[in-house]
């Protein structure tokens, strides 16, 4: 799609009327549906910071690729945040898992072929993962259904999100990109003393957030500048639209099969 017919387009599913978005289908059977978070993110990032970028940043892809993006999803797994902090709203992993996999039925049942899952949050990776089996078994044959992590779209990208810690969360690398994308969000009062190591290298059990940070923190936000996260939100885009057009016409590498492998009902 060209710049300026790219500039016109409008992604959002939410902004059409039904014989809208069965023409759009026939013009791309691709949805994407952006995951996020409402959770706790520190002193100093807005709780709101995953859906928020989850959401610029399908949106930006999908403007440029001609293909249309759910509403975001502003709620799920997000326990591991307990209640230390006020601001997270979780969903339990069974809840989560079933919700998406109800949100997938309803797309790919009414008229999408292809389900692309761009998520923000770390933390759902596993029961997105979850969702995804259940649904890519239910339609063997009919439909496609995949997941991206937006901080880790290729190599590049990881290591900026990475840098300043392995369990990252609202670090430099999402406090950059929140100076980017709604730098009014951000508590300057507070980001002085926002930042906090990460603990969990060499730890042999799992812990909640509250176990290993001292404030809701794991990395370095203070180190946060507006024109990085520009340019790493630029890179994001660039990455996400190249999986898109490669979405758009894969097909599996073996073809055939027609009716899910398992002896149970997905």
């Amino acid at each position: 799609m060209s710049e300026k017919t790219a500039a016109m387009f409008d992604p959002h599913l939410g902004h059409y009327s039904w014989p809208r978005l069965k023409a759009l289908q026939k013009e791309s059977d691709l949805l994407l549906l952006p995951v996020g978070a409402t959770e706790q993110h520190g002193p100093a990032l807005p709780v709101n910071t995953d859906s928020l970028i989850a959401e610029a940043l399908t949106e930006a892809a999908a403007r440029q690729a001609g293909v249309l993006m759910a509403p975001v999803l502003t709620y799920s797994s997000s326990a591991a945040h307990t209640l230390q902090w006020p601001g997270t709203f979780a969903l339990k992993a069974e809840t989560f898992i079933e919700a998406i996999v109800q949100l997938g039925q309803w797309a790919l049942h009414s008229g999408w072929r292809k389900l692309l899952l761009v998520n923000a949050h770390a933390g759902n990776d596993a029961p997105l993962r979850v969702a995804l089996d259940h649904l890519r078994l239910e339609g063997v044959g009919r439909w496609q259904v995949g997941l991206v992590q937006a901080h880790s779209l290729n190599e590049d990208i990881a290591r900026i999100f990475f840098a300043d810690a392995a369990d990252y969360h609202a670090n430099q690398a999402e406090a950059d990109l929140i100076q980017h994308l709604a730098p009014q969000l951000l508590d300057e009062e507070n980001l002085h003393e926002a930042d906090d190591p990460d603990r969990t290298g060499d730890l042999v059990f799992s812990y909640p957030v509250a176990q290993t940070s001292r404030n809701g923190t794991t990395g370095y936000p203070s180190r946060g500048n507006a024109q990085r996260g520009a340019q790493l939100f630029a890179q994001m885009t660039r990455a996400l639209g190249d999986i898109i057009e490669r979405a758009k016409t894969e097909t599996a590498p073996v073809e055939g099969l027609s009716t899910p492998m398992v002896p149970w009902k997905p």
